[in-house]
């Protein structure tokens, strides 16, 4: 249950990074609402699955979830250039989750 909590407090990250980015400097009312109830959840997760997570391996496994789908929505939306490289990159960091949750 800890790890499926977390995966969703990585995906909320991935929420709230978009959503800062779009409030241009908490400035716009619609997204600087969805970054701050993203943001809440995201950190109430995360502080939940580390009930009974390692400490390093949930925050690890919670910054690339986040940082991955982050990277992924910025390339689907044209923000970010799509290069190979990138996607490798991106791969890598999920393999490394994975490897976590295995060793975990």
């Amino acid at each position: 249950m800890a790890w499926l909590v977390l995966v969703a407090s990585g995906v909320l990250e991935a929420v709230w990074a978009t959503a800062l980015g779009r409030s241009d400097g908490l400035t716009r009312l619609g997204p600087t609402v969805v970054f701050a109830a993203a943001l809440t959840a995201s950190m109430a997760g995360l502080a939940l699955a580390m009930r009974t997570l390692p400490t390093g391996t949930a925050y690890a496994v919670w910054v690339a979830v986040g940082a991955a789908l982050t990277m992924l929505y910025a390339m689907a939306t044209g923000a970010e250039p799509a290069t190979l490289l990138r996607v490798v990159l991106i791969v890598t960091i999920v393999g490394c989750v994975v490897g976590l949750k295995i060793v975990g």
